[in-house]
């Protein structure tokens, strides 16, 4: 197959597709190079204070500066009346001298996947190519990763947000009059890095927060979360490690989204797990603990940094004043949560899992002159990755790898 339709092959897939794209590039040219994100681009302290009232759109942000739609007539719609069906086509062609059908979307699978195929990885290659395409069908079809379940993500987080009013509508909804702004979100692309046995798998979400009155963009960002592991790793178990990425993805994703617009503020802290009386630490390491109880105690510590860059706003933090959010995961999922944790430690209320190994974080909370603010979650390398660039998925996602572990052993009461 000459590079030039398979070119033609992927033109006709961007020009009839507006969801995410799948890049599976077989044959790196070069080292994956990690994804840098500045931590510091969040919606202006001003805009927080008046933009109140917000409708979330599942959708990409109009190119044009007008907003989508009016308030007598329809807003633009996704897919403007295509048929929603989900059929699959496939073109048979070969690369590398193997037959490989090339799957691409008709209409509502996230993207299309190619790349050549060499080495003796090609097998697996493939394997893991065709089992994607069809858990990537089966995800859209059940929502996990359609523009619809990040907007609706987004949205029950911006609930959260004390004095802000979200609205989710669909696209052909005409927008209410008395909206202060319009939030597009939407995945963009899934390229599959493939570096020898290395595989980084990368999914990107956008965000754009539009301006009712005058059409003006005030916040706008793309967003990623990449994990990396051995092509042997992510295959195994039934694909269990690709499983957990859509998840934690997904997660990180919409978590990111509201934080950076409305909750984040940039405070420097550090925060540290200690011992407690039910958590030793293993190996003098305070971030690996181990418990013999299900309902064990976590406990942390909390520093403000002296020279911080927002000097005026955190003189006024009275470390007293200062709760926590507490949150536990799986390797699967979020299993527990906890907000408003008013000292540094804290009771489970309900028992974990012995002979499990959970991963666990707080961030603090603030309050100053009648507003609430959060700031970083607490992680072993905070860095400029913050969670969205992983190591080994199979050993934990990335959104959890450098959170502290904590082991229940097997015969905990």
């Amino acid at each position: 197959m000459k590079l030039t339709l398979r070119s033609w092959i992927v033109s006709a897939v961007v020009a009839v597709i507006s969801v995410p794209m799948l890049v599976f590039s077989a044959v790196a040219t070069q080292q994956l190079q990690p994804l840098v994100q500045k931590s510091d681009e969040y919606l202006a302290d001003e805009y927080r204070a008046t933009i109140k009232k917000i409708v979330v759109l599942p959708r990409t942000v109009p190119a044009n500066r007008a907003v989508t739609g009016s308030y007598n007539k329809q807003t633009d719609g996704l897919l403007d009346g295509i048929d929603k069906g989900r059929g699959l086509g496939t073109i048979d062609t070969e690369i590398g001298n193997i037959q490989i059908p090339i799957v691409f979307p008709i209409l509502t699978v996230p993207g299309a996947i190619f790349g050549g195929l060499t080495g003796a990885a090609k097998r697996r290659v493939q394997d893991l190519r065709d089992a994607l395409t069809a858990d990537l069908d089966d995800a859209v079809s059940h929502s996990t990763l359609s523009n619809d379940a990040l907007a609706t993500d987004v949205f029950w987080r911006l609930r959260e947000v004390p004095g802000l009013t979200p609205k989710i509508l669909a696209l052909t909804t005409p927008i209410p009059e008395d909206s202060d702004a319009i939030l597009y979100v939407s995945f963009s692309e899934i390229p599959i890095e493939v570096d020898g046995d290395d595989v980084a798998i990368t999914l990107s979400a956008a965000a754009t927060l539009r301006r009712v009155s005058d059409g003006q963009d005030l916040y706008s960002s793309h967003l990623h979360y990449q994990d990396k592991d051995t092509l042997t790793n992510w295959t195994k178990n039934d694909n269990a490690a690709w499983h957990d990425f859509v998840n934690y993805a997904r997660h990180y994703l919409g978590r990111e989204i509201v934080e950076k617009l409305y909750e984040r503020v940039d405070v420097k802290h550090t925060l540290q797990p200690k011992e407690s009386t039910s958590v030793e630490r293993v190996k003098k390491n305070d971030w690996n603990g181990v418990s013999w109880t299900t309902t064990p105690t976590l406990a942390w510590e909390l520093s403000l940094e002296a020279d911080n860059p927002n000097v005026k706003w955190a003189a006024n933090i009275s470390i007293a004043d200062v709760t926590f959010d507490v949150e536990i995961y799986d390797l699967h999922q979020l299993v527990y949560a906890a907000k408003r944790v008013t000292n540094s430690e804290y009771k489970l209320e309900v028992e974990l899992e012995p002979c499990k190994v959970y991963r666990w974080t707080v961030r603090p909370t603030y309050r100053v002159d009648g507003s609430v603010h959060v700031g970083a979650w607490m992680r072993s390398n905070p860095g400029d990755a913050n969670g969205n660039i992983g190591i080994s998925a199979s050993v934990a996602s990335a959104y959890i790898y450098d959170f502290a572990s904590l082991e229940i052993k097997c015969g905990s009461k």
